[in-house]
């Protein structure tokens, strides 16, 4: 494909990078209005004026030939019956789906003057996507499917049946506390238990006892189990796990320097990717990520690329730069901690572009969109509402051939008479699709 353009920027660069990768067609940018004039290439006119009638022309908005972040006031309009914004009424496709795809997966918005939540995160009731009700759609997705049925259409005067992109599934598992008491401090365990007595809850107090007296397994290792439904389903998860050397509110994980932790890790490793979960106290200390990712690669004897900000808290640019600091290069994050859905509304990895520096990064972002602690603590859902829930994402991600990127935890997974439900509803999910 051939995009013509009056102005070559780094913003048009990088989002014609990201549509070509998902509809899988090259796209080669030029100013040359002669050369596209007499090119036999499928072309688009990225431009004001329509170059000429056999040229797809898309009208720009504006946002890719600027520098600066502003905010712009956003009309939500219908295009196809799907919902879009910057509309045009000038063009071949009705609005500017460069600079619309732009302001989502940049998540532009995100650094503009916002609403925290009670952690300090971007509340996802700021967002686009959830004011106007498309949270739970990968819009991006849809638009780009359109984009590539309505190009291959002009070219070829019929409908394609080529899906220019090829569907996934990745489950990943949050390590928060690997262990309910094997391997914990003797004076946390000793503390569980009293505090246990002094509740009346006996059946935690046996729990603890038979953990204690290796009667019983440790209710969190649910670790075999799992590896015996990712050889039956032929899955490929990946694990984060929490490193923080030092115990803190939010961060309760076994600490590294346990041998239990260090024999857990290396397990994993020898089977599976693994990445960081950054601590939460490393939102607060720069040098955190770092130390916590090199405890990791201390135990497993290689390099870490790969992590997921702990109760996803995620600040633009600032998380995404100390991560590219501390030369992570896949980052699991793009999601929100109180809410299911697509919060860069996109359901494909992409690059993360800094926007304060106009620049494209080597940070590849891979968004989740269903999350178990959502659907239980945050939504409030059984386990049958989530399994519900988590088929929907699964089939609208299916059905956009992108990537269902979903996040457990091994304490959803037990089998413990609040989590049972949990664990059936995963194993019951896994077996549908």
């Amino acid at each position: 494909m051939l995009l013509y353009t009056e102005l070559v920027s780094p913003r048009l660069e990088y989002i014609t990078n990201f549509i070509q990768s998902i509809i899988g067609e090259s796209i080669t940018i030029t100013t040359d209005e002669e050369l596209f004039i007499q090119s036999t290439q499928v072309k688009i006119s990225y431009s004001s004026e329509a170059i000429c009638t056999q040229a797809y022309h898309i009208q720009p908005q504006g946002l890719l030939f600027e520098n600066s972040i502003e905010p712009i006031d956003i009309l939500i309009t219908s295009c196809r019956e799907q919902i879009c914004f910057f509309a045009s009424q000038n063009d071949s496709h009705g609005f500017d789906v460069w600079s619309a795809i732009f302001y989502l997966i940049t998540r532009y918005e995100e650094y503009l003057p916002h609403e925290k939540d009670s952690y300090g995160r971007y509340a996802h009731t700021n967002s686009l996507a959830y004011r106007y009700q498309f949270l739970h759609l990968p819009l991006v997705n849809i638009w780009l499917q359109d984009l590539q049925q309505r190009l291959w259409t002009a070219q070829n005067g019929q409908r394609s049946t080529v899906n220019g992109q090829r569907f996934a599934f990745t489950p990943t598992y949050d390590i928060d506390i690997a262990f309910a008491h094997q391997h914990q401090s003797i004076v946390k365990n000793i503390g569980g238990f009293f505090k246990d007595l002094m509740r009346g809850d006996f059946e935690k107090v046996i729990e603890r006892a038979n953990v204690y007296s290796s009667t019983a397994k440790d209710p969190f290792d649910t670790y075999e189990w799992l590896d015996d439904i990712h050889k039956k389903y032929q899955l490929q998860p990946i694990y984060f796990f929490l490193l923080a050397a030092k115990r803190g509110i939010y961060d309760k994980n076994i600490p590294p320097k346990k041998k239990g932790m260090q024999q857990l890790l290396q397990q994993h490793y020898s089977k599976y990717l693994v990445g960081i979960h950054p601590s939460w106290q490393s939102g607060d200390n720069d040098v955190l990520v770092l130390q916590e990712k090199q405890a990791l690669e201390r135990i497993t004897h290689a390099a870490c690329t790969k992590s997921r900000q702990h109760y996803i808290r995620l600040s633009l640019p600032e998380t995404y730069r100390k991560l590219v600091a501390a030369g992570i290069t896949d980052d699991y994050s793009m999601g929100y901690g109180s809410i299911n859905g697509f919060r860069a509304s996109v359901a494909s990895s992409f690059f993360w572009f800094d926007l304060e520096k106009n620049k494209a990064t080597s940070l590849l972002i891979h968004p989740f969109c269903w999350m178990d602690a959502n659907s239980y603590f945050e939504q409030q859902f059984s386990a049958d509402e989530a399994l519900l829930e988590l088929k929907d994402y699964y089939n609208i991600v299916k059905q956009v051939g992108g990537n269902c990127i979903i996040i457990l935890h091994n304490s959803f997974l037990t089998e413990q008479p609040q989590w049972l439900p949990w664990r059936k509803m995963y194993e019951a999910f896994l077996s549908m699709i």
